[in-house]
């Protein structure tokens, strides 16, 4: 059984120690942010659901971290049953963002019907991800990742870009919003905060949409493959790992000195 037509990234050849020492940063990426956001589930300070929201938001970061950790060390190879594993949730990012800032910035708001439409991506995904785990071996090898795909392929990432870039906006507009007519010092601390996360986020986010989108354009109209270069792969693995390490950064400070400077709670 051949998957490695489906793999976005190289694995064949000799390896440097520079490959095992991106294996080991981002083993260490993943652990930590998944520490922190299983922190953020006993968080006493603060608004539970936003909480809840950002807790979910580098848990399912770092399992799609964790998800291209095992392209980038062949184990979807070396043991192909574990393809599909259902770890993979880009399209849940977006969304998690959004309710965080949004529920911090508003935690008298009451979840509505209307919102459920933030969520049939996400569900979609990880319904297509569990789905094709437990499907056969060939129809795994057969199927890989599709261009057409919304849950795991070009279309996918496109929209991942898009639906990320849209929110981190609307979740702005929130925070521009609540810092209208605002004198409260503790809400206008909260205010600063999140704009900076999002500010940071915004810049973070660009550099892996260079990555994401020179690959695309690179193969589409010029049949080059750039992530078949090694340095290449790597810098757009990193440059999505930034992404991570920006949000556990900002997590760690609010967990460790949140309530003192924030006053939450």
């Amino acid at each position: 059984m051949e998957f490695s037509n489906y793999l976005p990234l190289p694995l064949r050849g000799e390896h440097s120690i520079f490959y095992y020492l991106l294996l080991v940063v981002l083993a260490v990426q993943v652990l930590y942010s998944l520490g922190i956001g299983v922190l953020f589930f006993g968080k006493s300070s603060g608004e539970k659901r936003s909480n809840a929201c950002y807790g979910l938001l580098l848990i399912s970061f770092a399992l799609t971290l964790l998800h291209y950790w095992l392209v980038l060390a062949g184990i979807y190879e070396r043991y192909p049953s574990l393809y599909f594993i259902p770890i993979y949730f880009t399209l849940s990012l977006p969304t998690l963002l959004f309710y965080h800032v949004k529920l911090r910035m508003y935690p008298q708001y009451q979840l509505r019907r209307s919102d459920l439409k933030h969520f049939i991506l996400p569900i979609g995904q990880i319904v297509f991800f569990i789905f094709m785990f437990f499907s056969s071996m060939d129809f795994k090898a057969d199927y890989g990742r599709q261009f057409f795909n919304p849950f795991y392929g070009a279309l996918e990432q496109g929209l991942f870009l898009t639906q990320f870039f849209a929110y981190i906006y609307f979740a702005r507009r929130y925070v521009v919003q609540k810092r209208k007519n605002l004198r409260n010092k503790t809400e206008l601390r909260k205010v600063f905060y999140a704009r900076k996360l999002l500010q940071v986020l915004f810049y973070v986010f660009c550099i892996h949409t260079f990555f994401v989108l020179t690959d695309f354009i690179s193969y589409q109209f010029w049949d080059l493959n750039l992530r078949s270069v090694k340095v290449f792969a790597a810098l757009g693995i990193l440059s999505f790992a930034g992404i991570l390490f920006w949000l556990g950064v900002y997590g760690f400070q609010i967990l460790l000195w949140g309530r003192k400077v924030l006053n939450e709670g």
